[in-house]
């Protein structure tokens, strides 16, 4: 789907969408709990659709009601299972290890990107520590064998959901577990978001057993919070002159992209930002210095293995527009221009495709967004709303 986006403000009135990221680990935590857990969450999208599918799939019986999830926890888990993963990197990355801790023989398929994003060196520590994965194809992953508890030692600076998977697969196992992170650890507000998660299911229940599995204690109902990642967007467009209220944020978020709010309060005295802990909000943050005067992300090397290349769709997207954009290894750099009319490849790439949106309220021209629909990973309802707050479009 292409869209043609025509210059206007942005103004009134938007709650932010559930967190992904928050979902995807509460539902986890959900599915081996003690008991049933109810799990508002009132609008979804297509990577929280595939670990719902996932978790089913490992013998959890999760329904959606009204604006809710009725999450029946695992009690008999299955010797094998076929997950399809879709094209989420946090499913993928979080269910993997979870499976190798379960002693599963299961059949992992993935799409679109997915199957070219990185695995190592998480794949090689599953295996040194009892797990069995084989690649039998490009797009699936089998497994066999069972992870042993153990110390385990994992790389992090290259994806914080490595770390997040053995942190849900050690505490499903019997025994003690460490993990162990050599090098720069790179978005730990993520790995934060794990252990809340954690924390909240008490990982330490030990009243109730599944085959060997030590499953959390269920709080009962929990409410998803509002996602800073996509609220960024609208908090740009206002940065850049438009009037949108955003609801629905927690201001005590452990989310890392809730540094947007500061970020853009005090732009004028920022010269650089590291993108380490905050790599999602690189897109929309190059679209307000753009017009603005300039900025330079450090700390960008793991940006190219997002659903797009994200250093290139970027510097696409800013040189199109009429800024200018160029990268190091581990620098890009953004020099401010004039927006102008244009025709922006989203890649296949939620963030870019959004960004391109906020950009077009600046700009002097339409501007076209070849793959617009692919917002649906995880904003499907981008769109209406964009239309419901003024943004013209055909």
């Amino acid at each position: 789907m292409d869209l043609t986006i025509y210059p206007g403000k942005l103004s009134g009135e938007i709650q932010a969408i559930p967190s992904k990221s928050q979902a995807h680990r509460l539902l986890i935590c959900a599915a081996f709990s003690d008991k049933e857990t109810i799990l508002e969450c009132s609008q979804t999208n297509e990577d929280i659709d595939a670990t719902v599918r996932c978790l089913n799939a490992l013998g959890a019986n999760i329904v959606r009601k009204n604006d809710s999830y009725q999450i029946t926890p695992v009690l008999d888990l299955p010797e094998n299972a076929t997950m399809d993963c879709g094209e989420s990197g946090s499913t993928l990355r979080f269910l993997l290890p979870i499976v190798c801790a379960l002693g599963i023989a299961a059949t992992i398929q993935m799409h679109g990107r997915l199957p070219y994003r990185p695995l190592s060196p998480l794949w090689e520590e599953l295996e040194r520590m009892g797990a069995i994965l084989t690649r039998p194809t490009e797009n699936t992953i089998q497994t066999a064998g069972k992870l042993r508890s153990g110390n385990y030692r994992i790389s992090g600076n290259i994806s914080s959901q490595y770390i997040s998977g053995l942190l849900f697969a050690t505490a499903l196992l019997e025994g003690q577990s460490k993990i162990e992170i050599t090098g720069k650890l790179e978005s730990k507000p993520y790995i934060d978001m794990t252990q809340d998660a954690l924390n909240t299911f008490g990982v330490n229940s030990k009243n109730f057993k599944v085959k060997g599995c030590r499953p959390f204690h269920s709080p009962g109902k929990l409410k998803i919070e509002g996602d800073w990642s996509n609220a960024a967007f609208f908090f740009t467009a206002n940065a850049l002159g438009c009037n949108v209220d955003v609801s629905n944020l927690s201001s005590d978020s452990p989310q890392g992209d809730r540094a947007v709010a500061q970020i853009l309060s005090n732009y004028k005295t920022i010269q650089s930002i590291s993108a380490a802990d905050i790599p999602d909000l690189v897109p929309i943050l190059s679209v307000f210095w753009g017009a603005k005067n300039g900025i330079e992300f450090t700390d960008i090397a793991r940006l190219r293995l997002k659903e797009s290349d994200r250093v290139a769709s970027v510097c696409n997207m800013m040189n199109k527009l009429g800024a200018k954009a160029n990268a190091t290894e581990n620098t890009l750099t953004i020099t401010a221009g004039t927006y102008h009319g244009c025709t922006i490849d989203s890649a296949g790439d939620h963030r870019i495709a959004m960004a391109a949106a906020i950009a077009a309220t600046l700009a002097n021209g339409p501007v076209t967004i070849l793959g617009a629909e692919c917002v649906a990973k995880s904003y499907p309802g981008f769109w209406e709303d964009y239309k419901n707050l003024g943004g013209h479009y055909e």
